[in-house]
């Protein structure tokens, strides 16, 4: 990454008042209209019709809320999104950021827009709910942060197992001593497909440049002709995503960052390729896993594969004692040797990975200042372990942070 230029008292003065002024601006949208917080939805594919619209239109009435506007660049999609939310349709996301009655804006696009939306939104004072992976490089992540910090918006990253107490109630348990000198820890995230995956029925009624802005969805990717493939099935394209690391991984990754208060990993390697589906036309691998080396001793492997679906656990080893998370929060044991005058510790989870709560966690942070479940620092630190295995796989090296200038370089 660039190294940050020098800010001159003018540019910071400046720059502070521009922030302060955006704050103030959000907080008067928030506190007019009966505190209702209106909302507006970018993107409207199988995730936002399928997810977020759903949950917030049923929170309408209980949690003081509207879906006021929504945006995508197909005309059959925006159509659809504006018809059963009665929002007002976009086709052009900014002409939404110049509404003043826009509190938040939820994105919910490919992974390469995700960064030049939430810079704009925070531009335009708007608070923002963005889908995993915060961005889709290490650079855009870390602008982002600072974006942020620069003008006290909230962002919420919607990794939406933040909203699962486990995490941060086995942060509590692993500073306590429970399991003694953390090691290790595991976790997966699998599936099968029987022919290919992360594909699906391409809709035939879509005609760029008549019904489609091919042009506006490729934004800042690199400009290709229209292809169906890159556009319904854009996860299994560099251009776009990071493939099972950044659309997978992150939400795994994340849980462990948040149970051991980990942030940027001294070491990371990604292995893999096309094992199974070898005919397919994804760029990205079938079978994905990653090694990550964070400071003080601990090494975090996450595995995955699209060809079957048969989980591990997902464990911290400790020296002492094994703490194993399970659907309803987590156990902890203690190894041999260590189990004297010890009984297992049984959490059991309050919330859960839901959309709805993730989406109210940041409705509260707006209106009331309550912390944020999945903030842009761990967003951050979500983005810099996944991009750099994505780095690792593509380029056949171990990659290495670099802590001063915040970018990953070939070991």
């Amino acid at each position: 990454m660039e190294s940050s230029k020098k800010v001159s008292r003018r540019t910071f003065v400046t720059g502070s008042l521009a922030a302060a002024a955006v704050t103030a601006a959000s907080s008067r949208q928030v506190l007019g209209a009966n505190n209702r917080l209106r909302i507006a939805v970018i993107g409207c594919g199988g995730l936002a019709m399928g997810a977020h619209v759903p949950s917030l239109m049923k929170m309408k009435e209980s949690d003081n809320i509207e879906i006021a506007a929504v945006c995508d660049v197909y005309q059959k999609r925006l159509d659809n999104a504006a018809a059963v939310t009665g929002a007002k349709p976009y086709k052009d996301y900014r002409a939404i950021l110049d509404q003043k009655d826009i509190d938040y804006v939820a994105i919910v696009t490919p992974e390469h827009w995700h960064a030049k939306m939430t810079l704009d939104a925070a531009d335009a004072g708007k608070h923002i709910y963005c889908e995993k992976p915060m961005t889709w490089s290490i650079d855009e992540a870390k602008k982002v942060v600072s974006k942020i910090r620069q003008t006290g918006l909230k962002m919420q990253v919607g990794v939406q197992g933040m909203s699962d107490d486990s995490y941060e109630t086995a942060l509590k348990y692993v500073k306590e001593g429970a399991l003694g000198k953390v090691v290790q820890a595991q976790i997966d995230y699998s599936r099968n497909y029987k022919n290919d995956f992360w594909t699906g029925e391409m809709d035939q009624d879509v005609q760029p440049g008549v019904n489609l802005d091919w042009n506006a969805w490729l934004g800042p990717a690199p400009k290709r002709p229209f292809d169906p493939q890159r556009y319904f099935h854009w996860r299994r394209y560099w251009d776009y995503s990071g493939g099972i690391a950044t659309d997978l991984f992150v939400h795994r990754i994340t849980r462990i960052l948040k149970a051991l208060d980990l942030k940027f990993p001294d070491r990371v390697v990604g292995t893999g390729g096309k094992w199974f589906f070898t005919d397919s036309v994804a760029e990205i691998p079938d079978t994905f896993n990653m090694m990550c080396d964070y400071p003080g001793g601990i090494s975090v492997v996450v595995l995955s594969s699209m060809a079957n679906d048969t989980p591990i656990p997902h464990v911290i080893r400790g020296h002492e004692a094994t703490l194993q998370f399970n659907r309803d929060g987590f156990v902890i044991r203690p190894q041999r040797g260590f189990d004297e005058g010890r009984t297992e510790i049984v959490h059991k989870k309050t919330g859960g990975e839901d959309i709805t709560l993730h989406h109210r966690n940041l409705q509260d942070a707006i209106r009331n200042g309550a912390a944020l479940k999945c903030d842009s620092m761990l967003g951050y630190y979500g983005v810099a372990a996944v991009r750099l295995a994505v780095e690792s796989y593509r380029r056949s090296k171990y990659m290495k942070w670099d802590p001063r200038r915040e970018r990953g370089v070939t070991a």
